[in-house]
């Protein structure tokens, strides 16, 4: 029988990741049976004592209800050691593979990021993104042609490669994985393909999170980790909250 695995993210902007509306991607995983993620839901419910008919991360992350957070995430709390966390920095993704084209010689400042992302975004040529980011980088043929291959690999949005190290760290002790995912319906043609032959994976199916508490579970997790993880690539950080968050990530996360 295959280790059923409920997962969620935050921060998903698509292939857009400079000047939106996040800095970090976030997924997660938990493992949890569903009477273990009532059980987590109904604890933190009887904590933060809210009125509202559905609970979110932002919950959570009231300052009021830091005791609570700090609950969650803990030793105690419902996830600890039953939770991975893959995080991406966004821009150092972005740079990254700007570098693997340029070279070091040509600064990733924010402004050739932005140019860079736009002109692997489009799929027209002729898109004066394009003309802006060779401009900035140098107008070469073969440059042009390095960006149409990783224009055509698709490689910016992480989602799919979050999902795919979800598997890889479940799996990892030779056990196959089922997925139950939050809806995404980007996920489709050959993004899905490539996620349903990855060879841990048993089976995948997506849900509306408001009707199976364990991905209920992975969005408050996955939406407090985006958070902590924000602030602390801004200079905003919480050093309790980044502790507590640590051994939730996942090693191979795109982090610097």
């Amino acid at each position: 029988m295959a280790l059923e695995i409920a997962c969620d993210e935050s921060g998903s902007e698509g292939e857009k990741l400079i000047g939106g509306q996040t800095d970090v991607f976030a997924h997660a995983g938990v493992r949890l049976s569903v009477e273990e993620a009532e059980g987590c839901l109904a604890e933190l419910r009887r904590r933060i004592r809210s009125p509202a008919v559905e609970y979110k991360a932002n919950h959570l992350l009231r300052t009021k209800h830091r005791r609570v957070l700090e609950w969650f995430l803990g030793p105690r709390g419902p996830v600890h050691g039953r939770a991975h966390v893959y995080l991406v920095d966004k821009k150092l993704l972005l740079a990254n593979e700007l570098r693997a084209l340029v070279g070091p010689e040509v600064p990733p400042d924010d402004a050739i990021l932005a140019a860079f992302n736009d002109v692997l975004r489009t799929r027209n040529r002729r898109d004066p993104a394009a003309g802006s980011f060779f401009a900035m980088a140098g107008d070469t043929a073969q440059l042009r042609a390095k960006v149409a291959e990783v224009r055509e690999a698709k490689v910016l949005d992480p989602l799919v490669p979050a999902i795919l190290r979800a598997v890889g760290y479940w799996s990892a002790g030779g056990e196959k994985v089922f997925l139950v995912h939050d809806e995404q319906p980007s996920l489709k043609g050959e993004r899905l393909a490539r996620i349903e032959s990855s060879p841990g994976l048993a089976g995948l199916k997506f849900v509306d999170s408001r009707t199976d508490p364990r991905v209920q579970a992975a969005d408050f997790l996955v939406g407090v980790a985006r958070r902590i993880a924000e602030d602390e690539l801004n200079g905003n950080g919480d050093a309790v909250l980044t502790e507590l968050l640590g051994p939730y990530i996942d090693p191979e996360s795109r982090w610097g």
